[in-house]
């Protein structure tokens, strides 16, 4: 068998957060590409029921959509019971919701913190602690965190200091976890993208200014797509990164090397 059919996903079965449109809903798109079956989960079904229907019809695969407010734990729980009943088990996940609040930090209000904070870290905890469960008690599985390179950096010229703490957290929750899980055979690791050029991103009048801004500092001059980090998650969610546990991958075309 060569490397390509070894990095095959045929028979497994996970998840995505955050899924119905951007990073989510291309890794959810690459994960049934390479013989997955997926939940699409997102708070707005409506979107995510048009997704998993383009994303099956496409792939063939089962492709389901969940709505999920994934700072609840009553809604993460009941998220992944249906994603075990429903798609018969549950062998990755990857847990990719998030929001940015941009607002200067002595102008942002503890509201705008707590919900930057529920949203980017609590929800991954959640996500991570009881889909990890369910691949504790089954033989093992593969979690996959977006963090950001704003974990590793600080942005300009946009003021984002929750999002930046809050994106360093999920990659040493990441860390934590892959070191706890390390002999029990399920696997941690992140990716943290640099600036993507998701359909919402471009249609946002608000942010041409500051995208023209990123591209002057970027040394490959251009924002990345959301399809460029399609190959990472099927690599980690796979049984050929089975020594690969506790990294964060960054994908920002070279933007934190300076």
């Amino acid at each position: 068998m060569g490397i390509i059919e070894k990095m095959r996903l045929d028979g497994k079965k996970g998840f995505v957060t955050g899924a119905a449109r951007g990073i989510g809903k291309c890794t959810a798109t690459a994960f049934a590409e390479a013989g997955a079956d997926v939940a699409i989960v997102d708070l707005d079904i409506e979107v995510a029921q048009q997704t998993a229907k383009e994303i099956a019809e496409a792939t063939g695969r089962k492709v389901i959509a969940i709505k999920c407010d994934v700072t609840s734990e009553e809604d993460v729980q009941s998220m992944v019971d249906t994603v075990v009943k429903e798609l018969g088990g549950l062998d990755f996940c990857h847990a990719n919701a998030g929001i940015c609040i941009n607002a200067p930090a002595d102008q942002m209000t503890y509201q705008q913190w707590l919900k930057n904070m529920d949203v980017n870290i609590n929800s991954v905890f959640l996500t991570d602690t009881i889909a990890g469960r369910y691949m504790l008690a089954h033989g093992g599985g593969s979690i996959i965190n977006t963090a950001s390179m704003s974990g590793h950096i600080v942005n300009v010229p946009q003021p984002q200091c929750a999002y930046n703490a809050s994106k360093a957290a999920v990659m040493q929750l990441t860390k934590s976890l892959a070191v706890e899980w390390a002999k029990r055979n399920v696997r941690v690791n992140s990716i943290s993208p640099g600036y993507i050029g998701t359909e919402l991103v471009l249609a946002a009048p608000h942010l041409k200014a500051l995208i023209d801004q990123w591209n002057a500092m970027a040394p490959m001059g251009r924002l990345g797509k959301p399809e460029e980090l399609e190959s990472i998650c099927v690599y980690l969610a796979g049984d050929t990164a089975s020594f690969t546990t506790g990294s964060d991958f960054v994908i920002d075309g070279a933007f934190t090397c300076f």
